[in-house]
């Protein structure tokens, strides 16, 4: 695994440098295109460039990393950006499939589940606390969530190491923030639609324009549906998603953004499967039956569903002062109710025969953000200040119904000639509550500039969190009727420096705080203290002078405390603390406006320090991998018959992981091939996206022996689009 993986590195290395050296070459031409770019970068301040189209695969800005429009240079922490045209090259249907060329960035752990975007970032599951969506938290418990199309998306930005100094409570390795698509005063027709080999088809609209050029507006739809690569799933979605911007003048804007989504479906397979049978051969008696079929489901038909129906409204207004002054105010109100009934399987209970489990829920969520900042310039005497001052709030209420069949009731299945239609033992409610948590923010930063190139980044602040569960009677606890509430304060802060040398060198080095509100109790009964930690990173960030590219280095410590602990297989104390430490390279260069080249390295040491079970401590969590590397490149030709024609290819390689924390059962890693070709002339084109060429069979992940799942196979993904 190691080879591999070095020879990816070595090739993602190759493949930069060479394309630095090409066009140095040619030095003079290029610098041509740099001086007019505006698309892929921008300086720091312009704020809709630093949420807007990236040209090619570079970007220069964002506002994930500081809230402001930084440089991402200038940023103490690793930034990684997905543009759109990034996501299109790679054929993504998903937003955690755009994300697997980016370091630190583990997704799809469970296969290619149609109904949630999964994510790690450096070591820690991100799904949950770590997604937000134009700056504002996408918090979900249990099953209740909010689901983001792709399509939507402008970029996806990826903030590495904690960013509870911005955002207060959130995943300790980083942060996803979605930026949506919305009015950009130009018009805009076009249309989308493509199908797979599975026989899944979808079609997207993207309409705009400008109305007495104060008022422009936006209206993004999408509807898909058909057959999947699993047996027995399809369904069908669609979501629509209409903003409005007024601009009255160059100093003061308001866009009011909106979004429905809808899912009716039944769920995939190759999920929840045992590590024997899908990792290793299954032998019984010394007869050795193999492996499970990858697209095998072992639900039931008749009973199997998952439906979601979820809708956002919110807005962002900014103003700038002739003083050059800025306020902002951002809100968004989410709402989602999704029901599911799911039978699956449960290890093995024969020789061929797979146990099952009947769960269900019936889950409603609904959450309120808002951010109100102030933003300003000023000097004191050699030292340039950029002053970010702000209150946030979220709120968040999941009210939540979830039911299982008795334990050992639900029929077994055979994993090799499966039959369905047994009759099941109807479910019973094990959980029955309402959650709701609280907080409220208050935070400062200071970007501050000196010495000729130095920077210094400051960051405060203080939150205050409440959080109340209310446990209503179910099967288990007939009587119960209880309340709990609990608050906390916690502050956090991060203290960044760097140097940005003439040649497009930045070293820099941070330490930043953080916590993590946790919802649920321990085996006291009492609801979870906050997690927290510290993080420590240093690295370099290389902009070259000559060429359109940004390349990181980054390496980190980083502790989580107050983990969840198992005192025993259904209680928890909060007595474990894991350490992740690393080291990222990630290189993104548009050679040309033609020829895009990127690379990714990661390298973990994840480790358990402290656990109720002492014989996992020093060893390494399940699901992520040790090693991580990529490289991609896509190129369209110019000049005769064959201009338009475009041709891609990427080279994946996920390392091994642990299927238990004892670290007794190894998943292999795992080397995959991606390749694009495609064709564009005037207002229209089609693009070929195939995943894993060669239809390698892998093992994304196992959380326990139990719940081991395949990754993607082979996948022919065709699209056409035009505009007018």
């Amino acid at each position: 695994m190691a080879l591999v993986s070095l020879r990816l590195l070595g090739a993602s290395g190759v493949a930069i440098v060479a394309a630095l050296g090409s066009v140095h070459a040619q030095q003079s031409t290029v610098l041509d295109r740099i001086v007019i770019q505006g698309e892929g970068g921008g300086q720091t301040g312009d704020r809709a460039t630093a949420t807007g189209k990236v040209k090619g695969v570079v970007a220069r800005s964002t506002t994930t990393g500081s809230k402001t429009a930084t440089d991402i240079k200038d940023i103490p922490q690793s930034v990684s950006v997905i543009g759109r045209e990034e996501i299109d090259e790679q054929g993504a249907q998903k937003a955690d499939e755009a994300l697997r060329y980016t370091a630190g960035v583990f997704t799809q752990p469970f296969g290619p589940d149609s109904d949630t975007n999964w994510m790690f970032i450096r070591g820690f599951q991100a799904t949950a606390t770590g997604t937000y969506m134009d700056g504002l938290q996408l918090f979900s418990h249990g099953f209740g969530g909010f689901y983001v199309d792709q399509f939507g998306l402008e970029r996806i930005e990826v903030l590495k190491g904690p960013a509870s100094v911005l955002y207060g409570g959130s995943n300790p390795g980083g942060v996803i923030n979605y930026v949506s698509k919305r009015p950009d005063f130009e018009t805009r027709r076009y249309v989308e639609t493509g199908i797979n080999d599975a026989g899944n088809a979808y079609l997207g609209v993207d309409l705009g324009g400008v109305s007495n050029n104060v008022v422009s507006y936006r209206v993004l739809g999408k509807i898909a549906g058909g057959n999947t690569y699993s047996d027995l799933q399809d369904g069908w979605r669609g979501f629509i998603s209409p903003s409005v911007t007024w601009k009255p003048d160059e100093q003061t804007s308001l866009t009011i953004l909106a979004n429905y989504s809808h899912i009716d479906e039944n769920h995939n397979g190759g999920s929840f499967l045992p590590y024997e049978g899908t990792v290793v051969d299954r032998i019984v008696g010394g007869i050795n039956y193999g492996r499970i079929p990858r697209d095998a489901n072992y639900m039931e038909p008749d009973v199997d569903l998952y439906r979601r129906e979820q809708g956002a409204l919110g807005y962002e207004f900014e103003h700038t002062f002739d003083s050059d002054w800025t306020i902002r105010s951002n809100a968004r109100f989410n709402a989602a109710s999704v029901k599911e009934v799911s039978v699956y399987p449960n290890g093995w209970s024969g020789p061929t025969t797979l146990d099952r489990i009947n769960f269900g829920h019936d889950t409603d969520v609904t959450s309120f953000l808002f951010d109100n900042q102030v933003e300003g310039k000023f000097d004191t005497g050699g030292i340039e200040h950029r002053l970010l001052a702000g209150l946030d709030y979220k709120y968040f209420n999941i009210d939540q119904v979830q039911s299982s069949a008795l334990f050992g009731t639900t029929p077994p299945i055979d994993a090799f000639n499966p039959v369905y239609g047994a009759a099941l033992t109807p479910r019973v409610s094990y959980l029955d509550q309402d959650l709701s948590q609280q907080q409220l923010g208050l935070y400062i930063q200071d970007q501050l500039r000196f010495g000729g190139g130095w920077i210094a980044t400051l960051n405060g602040r203080y939150d205050r969190g409440w959080l109340s569960a209310h446990d209503r009677p179910n099967f288990y606890a007939p009587t119960q009727d209880t309340t709990q509430k609990r608050s906390d304060g916690s502050f956090s802060g991060r203290a960044g420096l760097a140097y940005e040398f003439d040649n497009g060198v930045t070293p820099y080095a941070s330490v930043a705080t953080f916590f993590n509100p946790i919802i649920g109790t321990n085996a006291a009964g009492k609801l979870f203290e906050p997690e927290d930690g510290v993080q420590y990173e240093v690295g370099v960030k290389y902009a070259p002078t000559f060429v359109d590219g940004l390349i990181t280095l980054s390496v980190f410590d980083l502790t989580r405390r107050n983990v969840q602990s198992n005192l025993t297989p259904f209680t928890y104390v909060q007595t474990g603390e894991v350490r992740s430490r690393g080291v990222e390279l990630e290189g993104k260069v548009n050679v040309t406006d033609d020829f895009k080249v990127t690379g990714a390295f990661t390298a973990y040491n994840i480790e358990i320090t402290r656990d109720e079970d002492p014989t996992i401590v020093g060893k390494r969590p399940f699901i992520v991998p040790e090693v991580m590397a990529s490289a991609k490149a896509d190129y369209t030709f110019r000049g005769d018959w064959y201009d338009g024609i475009s041709v891609g290819g990427g080279l994946r390689y996920v390392g091994s992981s642990w299927a238990d924390n004892q670290n007794t059962l190894k998943v292999p890693g795992a080397t995959l091939v991606d390749l694009k070709l495609g064709y564009e002339k005037d207002n229209w084109g089609v693009d070929l996206n195939v995943t894993n060429v060669f239809d390698k069979a892998y093992v994304a992940s196992c959380q326990t022996a139990l719940t081991c799942s395949y990754g993607e196979g082979r996948a022919f993904k065709l699209k056409a689009y035009a505009t007018w």
